[in-house]
């Protein structure tokens, strides 16, 4: 029996997600790809809330380059939502993606706009 992309995807941040856990102090940044767009955002797990959100739909980023280039400038545009909601340290969630390309782009625009993983 062969195991799709998608599903291998999804162990792979069952198996991440049993060993990170966002707080108030330090939310979960969790990442999900499309092919066509990147969202990202800060979750407290222990509220169930959303905090801050981005992503690559928004007008401010639509137009900026390459997929890379509009990941990297969601991470700060996020790293700036989340200045605001007063949140310096998050804890990283590559949703199951490697860390290469977009998510790492979205990464260190993140870490480029203030935020410390």
């Amino acid at each position: 029996m062969s195991v799709t992309k998608a599903e291998s995807r999804k162990r792979i941040h069952y198996r991440i997600r049993k060993k990170i856990r966002g707080t108030a102090a330090r939310p979960r940044l969790s990442v999900y790809r499309s092919n066509k767009f990147i969202y990202c955002q800060c979750i407290d797990d222990i509220s169930g809330r959303t905090l801050a959100q981005a992503s690559s739909k928004e007008t401010a980023v639509a137009n900026t380059g390459n997929k890379s280039d509009q990941s990297r400038a969601v991470g700060k545009l996020l790293a700036e939502r989340a200045a605001a909601a007063k949140i310096t340290t998050v804890v990283f969630d590559r949703g199951g993606y490697l860390y290469h390309g977009r998510v790492k782009s979205l990464a260190e625009g993140a870490r480029e706009g203030g935020l410390q993983f």
